[in-house]
């Protein structure tokens, strides 16, 4: 019921958010100048994740990124792969984690993630998987900033099996700047 009500609030972010992710990703790496992208203003790179922020409605939006450093699966085609951590102060939204898989998930299919030898469910939607609560999220961003690598593993629409290897190298750094950046 949580992840229900959770996910309908979070609808219409997840597609713009999924395609700003990329949209960012690409002028980030293109553009000289940070804060060029439509007022997105890349906070920094450390380790390997990148911190943002911009203003949506007037409120602002902090959030952190990362592409995994090794995927395996069988699969022929697959979009672009993050994981994000995002901080929505105006709506009290804190430590949100969200994975991009770079393809639809199966439907009502549950993702893995592992951080040494704690495990969590994220539950998916479409391309993107979510912790099921607050308390979810904040579990996990906590192992995040202790953990060193983080595996994730999801299923496509297709069948596939994909495991995702991200380091979390510069995670914690990279986190104080979102939270900083967003006053929190």
């Amino acid at each position: 019921m949580l992840a229900t009500l959770r996910l309908r609030h979070l609808r219409p972010f997840v597609a713009s958010f999924s395609s700003l992710v990329l949209v960012v990703a690409v002028l980030a790496a293109a553009l000289p100048a940070p804060g060029a992208a439509q007022g997105i203003t890349r906070l920094g790179d450390f380790g390997d994740w990148s911190a943002y922020k911009f203003k949506e409605k007037g409120n602002t939006v902090c959030y952190m990124a990362s592409m995994p450093k090794k995927s395996e699966g069988k699969y022929t085609k697959r979009g672009d792969v993050y994981a994000i951590v995002t901080h929505r102060p105006a709506e009290k939204v804190r430590d949100e984690v969200s994975i991009i898989a770079g393809y639809t998930y199966k439907k009502d299919s549950e993702v893995k993630v592992i951080i040494g030898d704690r495990t969590f469910r994220l539950f998916t939607d479409k391309d993107s998987a979510w912790a099921p609560d607050a308390a979810a999220d904040k579990a996990l961003v906590q192992a995040m900033i202790k953990g060193r690598t983080m595996v994730v593993k999801g299923t496509s629409a297709r069948g596939t099996l994909t495991t995702d290897t991200y380091s979390l190298n510069g995670f914690t750094k990279t986190y104080r700047t979102i939270t900083k950046a967003c006053g929190l």
